[in-house]
């Protein structure tokens, strides 16, 4: 109940799916939780069921893909909870899932910024803070698709590819500061954003996610939990040794 003690956290896309049990473990660890969305209700409802329960949480709107949003937002966690030890950048999106040839300009655009101008945004802001304590963790969630790739959804593949390098570089950076940058790759979680993903393929909603969960030796999708527990392996000292790391949650998808 306390591998987080004493830590404060940011949680970025942290009201719904990966992001929500992320934020709820961490806190139960001990951690004081910064959530970051644009999800309003979700994200507030979160933060009061938590503090209700006697855990540390607070809801900031913020959209990672500006960087005013994300420097206004840092500098309010660090006024409000007195320092900053622990960013999870998670929030992403799918974007649309049409072959290159077919996509806008627009379309390509939005998902780099969400995915890939998100995190450098957060760890440009937050990497002050955390020299000013010493040492931090920053988890960076990529995918299996910044591993290996399928035919589809172009825009998101290029976006996590780009985070899983962004990663390696910012641990080396960082690493004399003793700040660690680990990146984590989920298979499929069944979420929000895999369920309307799912939904873009045409296929019958019930027979996608069957088909989808076959693509797991395993045998199943994994469930937001699966993530949020490496979420607090790399946020907590047990990690300590761990930099420029890839770790891979996906029910066996990439050892083919």
């Amino acid at each position: 109940m306390e591998r987080l003690k004493d830590k404060v956290a940011i949680v970025t896309g942290g009201a719904l799916g990966i992001g929500k049990a992320a934020v709820t473990r961490m806190a139960e660890e001990g951690a004081a939780v910064a959530i970051f969305d644009c999800k309003d209700t979700e994200g507030e409802a979160l933060a009061v069921d938590l503090v209700e329960r006697g855990l540390k949480a607070h809801y900031w709107h913020c959209d990672v893909g500006f960087e005013a949003s994300v420097q206004s937002a840092t500098g309010s966690v660090k006024g409000h909870f007195g320092r900053i030890d622990v960013l999870v950048n998670n929030a992403g999106i799918a974007g649309a899932n049409k072959p290159t040839h077919e996509l806008t300009e627009q379309e390509w655009d939005e998902v780099q910024r969400v995915n890939v101008k998100g995190v450098f945004f957060c760890t440009k802001h937050v990497i002050p803070y955390l020299k000013t304590a010493g040492k931090g963790s920053i988890i960076n969630l990529s995918s299996i698709y910044g591993l290996v790739s399928a035919p589809d959804i172009p825009p998101y593949h290029a976006s996590k590819g780009a985070v899983r390098l962004m990663t390696k570089t910012d641990a080396l950076i960082y690493a004399p500061d003793q700040i660690r940058v680990n990146s984590i790759h989920p298979g499929f979680i069944w979420t929000p954003l895999v369920e309307e993903h799912l939904k873009t393929t045409g296929a019958d909603p019930e027979e996608a996610r069957k088909a989808t969960a076959a693509l797991h030796p395993i045998g199943h999708m994994g469930e937001p939990d699966d993530i949020a527990w490496a979420i607090v392996y790399l946020a907590s000292d047990e990690s300590k040794f761990v930099t420029g790391s890839e770790l891979v949650v996906d029910g066996g998808y990439t050892a083919h």
